[in-house]
């Protein structure tokens, strides 16, 4: 496992709020998931003065290992990225009771009780998928759109099922392909995958394709770009990736559920159990910038803007799966 030094190049935290992380498949460096949750650390310590360490387990496999030795080198609060970490999270939050655990993503077993010092971080993915296909149905001409997957699991069906539904809330008639890149965690992590699932679906005609697949979405992109057509991206704003054709991204925000999680522990005000972000708590969106402004008409942001308004205050209602 790699280990990342959070401040003044020490392998221990000596801060007075010592925090500590382990990243997700695909690690520091992936312009999605993970590196969101590591801009949430850089945030709490410069706004909150807090220290922090992060771990890479190297093929997965050593989660529970990285998340136990960051508990016993006494960091306050120790944080999972990822889905994958909720059962191992949940039992070392009971075995170390006087430490703090976060997990992104929380799904743990079903009917097993949230320690008291563990916050599970979850997200309505859907809610921002479902913005980006309506916004995907508008923006295409051909009248089919495409999504790939990472890993096929339930967590990624959110994002699969709010994005169809947003495209068929505008465009009933529009057609919607889906692939997955598989059904081990690698899923994440496999560029070559993403760019063949997607040069076959712009092949069948899809003109946007809106990935939901960590580092795999690199060959959603370079698809794009070899075929001329529009790509949507996930998790972080990834237009600097390229720029050439990424439409819009669907963020979601972990950087803001991380910082508030810091925050929270450094104000004395954490609190276990499972917490949501989604629209009304700007948990996720779009991205709409000077970088994209000129690629999303603004009859076609008024409209996007209306469903978002929609979904918040209740009259519309977006399955998540």
């Amino acid at each position: 496992m790699l280990v990342g030094l959070g401040r003044g190049g020490q392998q221990r935290c000596t801060a007075d709020v010592c925090i500590g992380l382990v990243f997700d498949v695909g690690g520091l460096g992936d312009k999605s998931f993970n590196d969101a949750a590591h801009r949430g650390l850089l945030r709490a310590k410069e706004e909150l003065g807090i220290g922090f360490r992060y771990v890479e387990p190297g093929d997965g496999s050593d989660r529970e290992s990285a998340l136990r030795q960051l508990a016993l080198e006494g960091n306050q609060l120790v944080i999972g990225v990822g889905f994958i970490f909720s059962d191992d999270i949940r039992n070392l939050a009971e075995e170390f009771p006087d430490t703090k655990f976060a997990c992104i993503d929380y799904s743990a077993t079903p009917g097993a009780e949230v320690p008291s010092n563990l916050s599970g971080l979850r997200f309505r993915e859907h809610e921002g998928s479902f913005l980006v296909g309506a916004l995907a149905a508008l923006k295409s001409e051909s009248k089919s759109v495409g999504f790939v997957g990472g890993m096929d699991i339930p967590l990624i069906h959110k994002f699969e099922a709010g994005y169809e539904a947003g495209v068929k809330h505008v465009c009933p008639e529009c057609e919607v392909l889906s692939t997955y890149a598989g059904t081990k965690p690698e899923a994440f992590s496999d560029p070559i995958a993403g760019k063949e699932l997607s040069l076959a679906q712009y092949n069948r005609g899809a003109d946007v394709i809106f990935h939901a697949a960590g580092k795999t979405g690199t060959g959603v992109f370079n698809a794009a770009k070899s075929k001329g057509k529009w790509a949507i991206g996930v998790d972080s704003d990834q237009f600097d990736d390229m720029p050439c054709c990424i439409l819009t991204s669907m963020v979601k925000k972990v950087d803001i559920a991380v910082f508030e999680t810091v925050r929270d522990l450094v104000q004395g005000t954490f609190e276990g159990g499972v917490r949501e972000f989604g629209l009304a708590e700007q948990g996720v969106d779009y991205v709409f910038d000077d970088n994209n402004r000129d690629r999303i008409p603004s009859e076609i942001r008024a409209r996007v803007e209306a469903i978002r308004q929609g979904v918040i205050d209740g009259t519309i209602k977006v399955p998540s799966k």
